[in-house]
């Protein structure tokens, strides 16, 4: 009995043993229901919802570039696409001859949806087509039951109503790279363009906007059900330039057929009202891909179509750097306007001799004279006077050879030299390196950009900056007012002899340019000619009569055209370079005259959609 007592006690301990672990074990089972049901419970429901719900972004529509006028430059229009949904379809391979059959599919397309169809699951869209015409997508639609697993998407693409005319201004889009991507992750989404030159690439955080949202719900391996909830994304903001659409086709249309650019310019603020390059591009091209053979065509044309010669062609200024040097002897008070200089048609420094464009001279001259006549001699000796040092911080002062305030990827500063630099390069500087960059040779490069920047200081002596945004979004960005400019600090009698000089160069009898005079009663226009070589004459040549004309188009001189008008309230400035044009007076000068009368005649900065809010911050 008592050995049954005591199996019976070991198995009541044992029992009430198990039982307690039991207990316990459904103790903690049911505090961890109860954390997860009850005090977890709407988290978990979140994750359930994250899995079941799939969140995608909405590409939004880009932002518009518009003139000043508010006409549209960069926009957008239907860009409706063909997509393949390989699931519904039992032969891909038919499919796309069906529709190959209806839209041409070149080899490379094919091969790309091919690609594109292993590399994704079969629910998953790929695009066979964008860029369709509405006839394309007609026909795709009437011939739909013939394409099981193709169905038309509706998206935007980017449109340039002016084309090639704005094009090296504007700009253009493009696909995004994997770099861009990796930088924000609504690059990825299909459609998206972003900026690659130009004004469309540094504003291109302006324009891309933000992104929408779109819920989806999704089975297990991500098949969608059902759309739950549509947020659309927000329009980037559109951005006023300063520019007149109108008149930059005028001024294309003066330059003809030349390889040349022209930079038209509000004097008084310094907005950029025309900036033309020829020849141009079609920008549009950009956003669908440019093709092998036209990429060729681009790069092996000598007159460099890709290039925005207006901001980042460097070219020798020649005798349109004359004003610079006259300034800078002056302030350096190594001439006054009145001091006379014999222009024999040479000038002897040592065992050399340099010429002056006229053979027989130009005789005794002021500053007046010398500017009227472009008498090289005249300013081979105020170089001499003044020293590259003077010259040199003077052409800085006027936005030479310095980085100008301009809206534009890929715009150069050009390059005026010091005596210093020339050193550094182990190389001394001598006098005759001063002379010649007296009549603006040597080893400077300027582009018209900075030329025509120098013409609105010429006129108004106010260190404007040429810039291209007049407002984002309505707000009006500051720079746009002639107070927004400070004064340059230099003599107003001074700068009036110089002006003097240049407008006795266009209205002046025997000036250099009488060809430029303006015909529109009561208006004259000041302004000043040059001529730079690309290929050096020897005095034999010269001697025998040689003329520029005789020689290959790549080997003729630069001509070029600097001018600001009404001469009595300066409101507008130019610069006109035409590549291997020979004379500026010739050529240059006549280009320049038949933009002057447009802006004039235009008035542009007195027909404007200004926007009335001001932006704070930003300023001269």
């Amino acid at each position: 009995m008592k050995r049954e007592s005591k199996r019976t006690g070991v198995f009541t301990r044992r029992a009430l043993l198990v039982g307690g672990v039991q207990i316990a074990a459904l103790g903690v089972l049911a505090a961890k229901l109860y954390q997860v049901q009850v005090v977890e419970g709407a988290k978990y429901s979140t994750l359930a919802d994250t899995n079941r719900i799939s969140a995608r972004l909405i590409a939004p529509p880009r932002g518009r570039l518009l003139d000043r006028t508010g006409v549209p430059v960069a926009g957008n229009n239907t860009n409706w696409r063909a997509l393949l949904i390989a699931e519904q379809t039992s032969d891909v391979g038919a499919t796309l001859d069906a529709f190959a059959r209806i839209v041409t599919l070149a080899d490379h397309e094919r091969a790309r949806i091919e690609r594109e169809l292993r590399r994704h699951r079969r629910f998953i869209p790929v695009t066979v087509r964008e860029f369709l015409s509405w006839e394309d997508m007609a026909a795709i639609e009437v011939n739909a039951p013939e394409l099981p697993g193709i169905l038309i998407d509706v998206g935007t693409t980017r449109e340039y109503p002016y084309g090639a005319s704005l094009a090296h201004v504007v700009g253009y889009v493009a696909p995004p790279s994997e770099s861009d991507m990796g930088e924000e992750p609504m690059l990825a989404l299909p459609g998206i363009r972003v900026g690659r030159a130009g004004v469309e690439k540094f504003h291109d955080l302006n324009l891309r906007g933000k992104a929408g949202a779109i819920q989806l719900e999704v089975n297990a391996v991500g098949r969608v059900i059902r759309e739950l909830e549509r947020q659309e994304g927000t329009q980037g903001d559109d951005v006023t330039l300063t520019l007149d659409a109108v008149l930059q086709q005028q001024v294309l249309s003066h330059l003809g057929d030349e390889s040349a650019s022209a930079v038209v310019m509000d004097a008084r603020n310094g907005e950029v009202l025309a900036m033309a390059t020829n020849p141009s591009f079609d920008p549009s091209v950009f956003n669908s891909g440019v093709s092998q053979t036209q990429w060729l065509e681009w790069t092996r044309n000598r007159r460099a179509p890709l290039i925005n010669k207006a901001a980042a062609g460097l070219y020798a200024p020649g005798s349109t750097f004359k004003m610079v040097v006259a300034l800078a002897g002056m302030e350096a008070r190594a001439i006054t306007p009145w001091d006379k200089i014999n222009c024999p048609g040479f000038l002897d420094l040592g065992d050399s001799r340099v010429h002056c464009w006229s053979k027989g001279g130009h005789g005794m001259l002021d500053l007046h004279g010398g500017l009227k006549n472009s008498c090289d001699v005249y300013f081979y000796e105020v170089a001499r006077r003044t020293g590259m040092d003077h010259i040199a911080a003077m052409a800085n002062r006027f936005g030479l050879g310095v980085k100008l305030d301009i809206e534009l990827p890929g715009a150069r500063k050009g390059f005026v030299p010091t005596r210093n630099w020339r050193i550094a390069q182990g190389h001394p500087w001598n006098i005759g390196d001063t002379i010649v960059h007296g009549i603006g040779q040597g080893y400077l490069q300027l582009t018209p950009m900075s030329l025509a920047t120098m013409a609105c200081r010429l006129a108004t002596g106010r260190a404007v900056q040429p810039h291209l945004t007049r407002a984002i979004n309505g707000v009006v960005q500051r720079g746009s007012r002639a107070e927004d400019w400070p004064s340059m600090g230099l003599s107003e009698k001074e700068l009036h002899a110089v002006r003097d000089g240049m407008w006795a160069v266009v209205n002046e009898e025997h000036g250099t340019a009488p060809i430029a005079k303006l015909l529109i009663p009561g208006v004259q226009m000041a302004g000043k000619t040059g001529s730079t070589q690309v290929r050096r004459v020897s005095r034999e040549a010269r001697e025998h009569g040689f003329k520029s004309e005789d020689m290959p188009w790549e080997y003729r001189p630069h001509a070029l055209f600097v001018a600001f008008a009404p001469y009595e309230n300066p409101k507008y400035a130019l610069a006109v370079v035409v590549e291997h044009g020979n004379a500026g007076a010739a050529t240059a000068a006549p280009i320049a005259r038949d933009i002057m009368t447009d802006v004039l005649n235009r008035d542009p900065a007195a027909h404007s959609d200004t926007p009335q809010r001001v932006a704070e911050g930003k300023g001269a």
